[in-house]
């Protein structure tokens, strides 16, 4: 008679669910899988047998088949280990089968029994929830990943003797509590990277408080040791901390990665992630005969920083265009199309040329076709999706030695949460002014007559793109919010353009 225990799988960030269904009959004894199953899944064929044989349960002399629902849809990973050797148990009268109703089950199983952790169990959870199961059975090590989800009953088991005691309500395994003690809240980031150590620069804090207010594009450029780099790793000090929502969704995507482990179980700031300049396309993006999430996709809701900017290949860089436009990666393969958010803020750090004193030219060793083969890696496409370049100049002696207390992060941060706030109410959702359609800039970007003749200057001075020209109003409707400004001001506008249209960007990639 088939027996049936419920599990789920992945498919990128979506979760399915999956009827593990057993049968034993009579035959040439063996264990034998289906279900359109990856590798890792078919070897777990060796992995259910000696571990049920080492939770002191001998296996019949018969024929077992296994047999994982829906078929048409490819199985991967090792998470089915645990559902089919409950599958087994329940097709032997080995467990009451009562407690397996209403529940699915994730879990690697090793050869001594021991169930082992597995990546993706958050939205696996999330999946079971929505699907309408009230109980979970986890490894130990994701029991708190999976507790961050209401309204389901989380069991962590050790062990298949320990969950086979369970089941038979012999030694029952304690529910996870639902509570704030398993919420990691690290704080706001790195309290060495706090504007407050950051001497003078004004106009570049300036950049970056709104750049953090509308999660806009920015890209910082200067000699080596000017405090690009600096800058860069402040900002996340300043940004707005993640919604609720958002906050399961990166985090589904760091369980998904393997990221989630132990008492880390939910991240509530914004990621910062920061490749190196080798990085290829494919670690940048994802990729792989079954996509994985690349570090774009990591930094979703959060900031991707490339320092040394043009140092990066032009194939990875060029990526990036996609999803700065439409906040999301796109993979097709012959098995099927494959979908991950990442909707980042793109900050990047750079110098004029390789040696890095450019436009100093008793310094500058550079020809101009260095500098030109240099800047070429980032293609005018590619800097057109940049909302604000600021021009980072090295301080003189007299500034880094005086004592000048500083605006610190907290006071930074205050001021960009009330403009997230503004930004809020006006949309009705978790929305920054970066990611507003053509239709929100019809309604909430009027200019007035002045300021339609200070575009249309600055539009034909710098042969501006549409793309372009929607970007300057964006950053313009940042700046008023932050002035808490219910109309974008001629003094709001003329400001967007210095940030983006300076001299030193428009020489850019010429």
């Amino acid at each position: 008679m088939v027996r049936v225990v419920h599990s789920a799988g992945l498919h990128c960030l979506s979760g399915y669910i999956v009827q593990v269904e057993a049968d034993i009959s009579d035959g040439m004894p063996g264990m034998e899988l289906v279900g359109f199953l990856g590798s890792e899944v078919k070897e777990a064929r060796e992995r259910v047998r000696m571990a049920i044989r080492n939770s002191d349960v001998s296996l019949p002399v018969r024929r077992i088949t296994l047999n994982l629902s829906p078929a048409n849809i490819r199985k991967y990973g090792t998470g089915f280990d645990l559902p089919m050797a409950v599958a087994i148990l329940k097709a032997m009268e080995c467990v009451d089968g009562e407690l397996t109703e209403d529940a699915v089950f994730f879990g690697e199983l090793n050869l001594s029994g021991t169930i082992c952790a597995i990546n993706g169990v958050l939205p696996l959870v999330l999946c079971a929830r929505q699907a309408g199961f009230h109980k979970c059975f986890v490894p130990k090590e994701n029991a708190n990943e999976a507790a961050i989800v209401q309204d389901i009953e989380v069991y962590p088991a050790g062990s298949l003797k320990e969950l086979i005691a369970h089941l038979n309500r012999e030694t029952m395994i304690l529910r996870m509590k639902q509570n704030k003690e398993h919420f990691a809240n690290e704080g706001n980031g790195d309290d060495t990277y706090d504007l407050k150590y950051v001497q003078g620069q004004p106009f570049a804090r300036r950049g970056l408080e709104i750049a953090a207010a509308g999660l806009h594009n920015i890209i910082l450029v200067g000699e080596p040791g000017a405090g690009k780099s600096m800058l860069s790793k402040c900002l996340p000090s300043i940004l707005p901390p993640l919604t609720l929502d958002e906050c399961l969704e990166v985090s589904s995507i760091y369980s998904v990665a393997g990221e989630l482990r132990g008492d880390k179980s939910l991240l509530v700031n914004r990621p910062f992630v920061s490749p190196h300049h080798t990085v290829t396309d494919v670690a940048l993006i994802g990729g792989g005969a079954y996509p994985k999430a690349g570090l774009a996709a990591l930094a979703h809701k959060g900031v991707l920083f490339l320092d040394e900017m043009p140092e990066f290949k032009r194939e990875a860089l060029e990526c990036l265009r996609q999803p700065l436009e439409d906040g999301e990666i796109r993979i097709s393969r012959n098995n099927g199309s494959f979908r991950y958010p990442a909707d980042f803020m793109l900050v990047g750090a750079m110098n004029l040329c390789p040696c890095g004193a450019y436009p100093d030219r008793s310094r500058c060793s550079c020809t101009q076709s260095q500098r030109k083969r240099y800047l070429d890696r980032l293609s005018k496409p590619l800097l057109d999706r940049i909302d604000i370049c600021i021009e980072v100049k090295n301080l003189q002696y007299a500034q880094l030695s005086e004592n000048i207390i500083q605006e610190d992060s907290k006071t930074v941060r205050k001021r960009v949460e009330m403009a997230k706030q503004i930004q809020f109410e006006r949309f009705g959702e978790a929305k920054f002014n970066a990611s507003m359609s053509r239709e929100e800039i019809g309604q909430y970007c009027f200019l007035s007559q002045t300021g339609e003749t200070i575009m249309e200057r600055a539009f034909h001075k710098y042969n501006l793109s549409a793309r372009g020209y929607y970007r300057i109003l964006k950053v313009a409707r940042t700046i008023a919010d932050l002035g808490n400004s219910r109309d974008i001001g001629d003094e709001h506008l003329i400001e967007a353009l210095h940030f983006r249209y300076t001299d030193l960007l428009n020489g850019i990639g010429k």
